[in-house]
């Protein structure tokens, strides 16, 4: 387990940008739940992201780089964390306790909405929460999910921190020692449920016998990256049913995006140093290469249907007092449907 230090570091995001973002954000909401965009994208999906469940997602995290021509967004996640870890940075210093309290708390609201949706109302929280993660006590952000443990407690949530191997499968339902599973907070990064380890997950999932946030569903509507080669191509965007506006808005905030499969290879590589390329199934930042440093041994050996190219919209700069050398910064907005935290 890693102890979590925080660096005091403020950074200020300027109300015109903020305001830029949220309506992104909203813009995609609208988006995904659009018959035209719906129609686009299902043929895209694999069989465990065209079950919709009924519900959304929780802790929904949006970055974006802030570059000198306002917000571009780099990726959405849907098992997005730090959120605590954000919190504990702003609040070092002034005394502010930790804002997950009390019995009006959005972001632990969330959970019990989905429980809601999910249940078609037979719920108004879940009876048993599992956060799941692929050997949780080795990941990096392990005690945010013990924080989260402590805050589904105190509503009186039996909780517990488990690898997708501690749960058994009885019929289509999840157990958790000899008790059901009603809801996961999924932080696994097996995101359409693939693997083997989660294919008990995947048969109560498609069989909604319990209820998974995030989910593959809302992945693959909007945290494929591949999505973002949609979203950057004017002549797909046209498509959509969207006003002129929020046409130029998502072109203009989502960077070009492609598959390198797609792509001229020669031109690329003269033309590297303005693209950032990106395995398509990656997360984390793992596996994201900066053209500019790319070798021509190391680009030759991408796989281009398995590799985007995006066009570098490089981080804001910012100097903290207590680093001497400057650092790269982003923004990550945590969000549950069209609600910002």
């Amino acid at each position: 387990m890693k102890e979590l230090n925080a660096a005091h570091c403020p950074v200020t995001l300027a109300p015109d940008h903020a305001k830029t973002m949220i309506h992104f954000i909203r813009l995609l909401d609208h988006l995904h739940r659009s018959q035209d965009y719906l129609n686009l994208v299902t043929p895209l999906l694999p069989e465990s992201a065209l079950f919709d469940p009924g519900h959304d997602a929780v802790m929904m995290g949006y970055d974006f780089h802030i570059t000198p021509q306002g917000p571009r967004l780099i990726e959405v996640n849907t098992n997005a964390g730090g959120a605590t870890l954000a919190w504990q940075a702003q609040a070092s210093g002034n005394g502010n306790p930790f804002p997950f309290h009390g019995q009006r708390n959005p972001i632990m609201d969330s959970f019990n909405e989905e429980m809601v949706q999910f249940s078609k109302g037979q719920k108004q929280q879940p009876n048993q929460v599992i956060i799941l993660d692929e050997d949780p006590e080795k990941q990096f952000l392990y005690n945010e999910m013990q924080t989260f443990v402590s805050l589904f407690t105190q509503r009186g949530i039996r909780t517990a921190i488990a690898a997708p191997e501690a749960l058994e499968l009885q019929g289509d339902a999840l157990f958790y020692q000899g008790k059901p599973v009603d809801m996961i907070y999924n932080r696994h990064c097996d995101f359409y449920l693939e693997s083997q380890p989660m294919a008990h997950v995947r048969t109560a999932w498609l069989k909604h016998q319990v209820c998974l946030t995030p989910n593959p569903r809302i992945y693959g509507l909007l945290s494929d990256k591949r999505r973002m080669t949609l979203w950057s191509d004017p002549q797909i965007v046209a498509t959509l049913g969207l006003t002129p506006e929020q046409q130029q808005r998502l072109l203009t905030i989502t960077p070009l995006t492609r598959t390198m499969a797609s792509l001229d290879l020669s031109t690329l590589w003269q033309d590297r140093r303005h693209w950032v390329f990106k395995p398509t199934t990656s997360h984390g930042g793992k596996g994201v290469l900066l053209g500019r440093k790319i070798s021509k041994a190391r680009f030759d050996t991408l796989i281009p249907e398995q590799t985007l190219a995006q066009h570098l919209a490089p981080p804001a700069i910012i100097r903290c007092p207590d680093r001497e050398q400057p650092v790269k910064t982003d923004f990550r907005l945590f969000v549950y449907r069209r609600k910002v935290s």
